[in-house]
């Protein structure tokens, strides 16, 4: 199995079924701090849910489809990236991050979310990624800008949590602004 570093104590790898308890209990610590800015789905509460998760995205990447990766800070999961989707197809990809608060202001997600897209464009040559989050999460915009991606626009009302609506924002990046990047 593959591991990258991500910094001298920081490494980028596979997530997968067999991580589930380790899994599981870092979504106890990031579980409320996470919640409001990613889906539902993937926030659960126990291990039965987290081994769910996992095998979610197992099948998606099997299907040639989204994916996901942990990231590793001192040996300990504190969060990962992901391809929310992953069309091959269509030239497409949207990425996705999260991080539990121990894990927060190393540099981790934008280096992963590069090493992601790298792939995404040279590897398998697809043409776009794009980048969703809600338009007040301002530390996931500023990891959109980081990366070189142009806002596109912002769906309104869009994203329900907690019992109000919250605006959108869409963000994507073209291949060959990728490879022009400095």
């Amino acid at each position: 199995m593959f591991s990258l570093p991500l910094r001298d104590n920081a490494r980028l790898a596979p997530l997968e079924a067999w991580h589930a308890e380790e899994f599981a209990a870092h979504l106890d610590r990031a579980r409320e701090h996470i919640r409001p800015w990613v889906g539902p789905a993937f926030v659960t509460d126990d291990l039965d849910g987290a081994r769910d998760t996992l095998r979610r995205y197992a099948e998606r990447q099997a299907a040639d489809g989204g994916r996901l990766y942990g990231i590793w800070l001192d040996g300990t999961l504190v969060g990962g990236v992901m391809f929310v989707d992953f069309d091959a197809a269509l030239g497409s990809c949207e990425i996705g991050c999260w991080l539990e608060p121990a894990g927060e202001g190393h540099g981790l997600v934008t280096e992963a979310c590069r090493t992601l897209l790298d792939w995404a464009f040279t590897t398998r040559g697809l043409h776009r990624a794009e980048w969703h989050c809600r338009a007040d999460n301002e530390r996931s915009s500023a990891v959109a800008k980081r990366l070189g991606m142009t806002q596109e626009g912002v769906r309104r009302e869009f994203w329900p949590y907690d019992g109000a609506r919250h605006d959108k924002q869409m963000w994507a990046i073209l291949a060959h602004e990728w490879q022009a990047r400095p």
